[in-house]
């Protein structure tokens, strides 16, 4: 069960390291970084942490200058617009320093915890570049990407060059687990996506020997297709019911031996709305695969509750039969979420 960007709200500690520093400032600081990171592991004793980062982080390496602006999101200082503002962009190389703080996590979590390292998705991040700052209708990506597709395809094969690169050196540095957060891809056709996107995220979640998370939202006309790109997990947002999302691929991935996340929004204050959805995604995902591993599934309840809704769903599984949930909680951040 990920509670999905709930650990900042509900643990005070987080928020006096906040008031400290900025966003940036806490990735570029390993003790800093783990710290944030552990500290909803520490208080709710879950399963596995996610480690803190955000998704723009590694293009900073490439000469970019991003600006994580409150209640607006990432703002572009000089937009990604030209084949030529394309060719100024470096390599880059992944932050030591954030690397460190992996490894430091990596060393205080028990044998049987695990860390989850994540990057943003190539159409995510490439979009926040191009238009500038947060876009819902991302006229000015899909106008590149139609009117000048190779500058486009220039652009996502430097992200996803860099981007296979870090997620390989976090694998290093200990992560167990990587995710890749695709939060807008759902705003293309599968045509598009197939085009546009898909080879460039075949060749980030390609890229390291561990069980990957393939994740973004809005995705209910892209699943098969996302399915094909990669990822041992695909994630369904709360837009798709369960039943769909292992009709469209789920069968493909218990015959591969991979596996789905369920993704829901839950905004009701009640206990039995959480367990209700954690319990559905059980009976689903025992189904399926005959009683094995299924799905994770993704809540955000009032913050004094998560103790109590990880209680709740352990014991619901426990009346239903099904194996106990894994648990994960994160502190918030572009793209990072709780997990319990």
């Amino acid at each position: 069960m990920w509670f999905m960007r709930q650990a900042g709200r509900s643990l005070p500690e987080y928020r006096v390291v906040r008031g400290q520093y900025t966003l940036f400032e806490v990735c570029d600081r390993p003790e800093v970084c783990a710290e944030i990171t552990l500290q909803p592991v520490r208080r709710h004793d879950v399963d596995a942490a996610v480690m803190f980062a955000d998704i723009m982080f590694p293009v900073l390496s490439m000469g970019v200058d991003v600006e994580l602006v409150e209640n607006v999101g990432p703002v572009v200082r000089e937009p990604i617009r030209s084949r030529a503002d394309v060719q100024r962009l470096g390599a880059g190389e992944p932050n030591e320093r954030i690397l460190e703080a992996v490894s430091l996590v990596r060393r205080e979590l028990r044998p049987d915890q695990a860390l989850v390292g994540f990057c943003g998705g190539p159409f995510t991040v490439a979009g926040y570049l191009v238009e500038g700052r947060p876009s819902r209708e991302f006229t000015r990506v899909k106008s590149l990407m139609y009117n000048e597709p190779e500058t486009w395809h220039a652009l996502l094969e430097r992200l996803s060059d860099n981007f296979a690169r870090y997620v390989a050196a976090k694998v290093e540095a200990g992560a167990d687990v990587i995710q890749l957060f695709d939060s807008w891809v759902g705003a293309l056709s599968p045509a598009d996506y197939d085009e546009f996107v898909a080879p460039w995220s075949a060749r980030i979640l390609a890229a390291v020997d561990v069980p990957t998370i393939h994740f973004g939202t809005g995705t209910a006309t892209l699943l098969r297709s996302m399915a094909a790109a990669g990822g041992d997990v695909i994630g369904l947002d709360w837009r798709i019911p369960l039943d769909r999302g292992w009709d469209e691929v789920g069968r493909l991935f218990d015959a591969s031996h991979r596996s789905m996340r369920t993704d829901f929004e839950i905004s009701c204050p009640e206990l039995d709305c959480a367990v209700a959805v954690a319990v559905q995604a059980g009976a689903v995902a025992a189904r399926m695969t005959g009683g094995g591993f299924g799905g994770s599934s993704v809540a955000v309840v009032p913050d004094e509750r998560v103790e109590a809704v990880m209680r709740a769903v352990d014991a619901a599984f426990v009346l239903e039969g099904f194996r106990s949930p894994v648990h994960l909680q994160a502190v918030p951040s572009a793209g990072a979420g709780v997990v319990g």
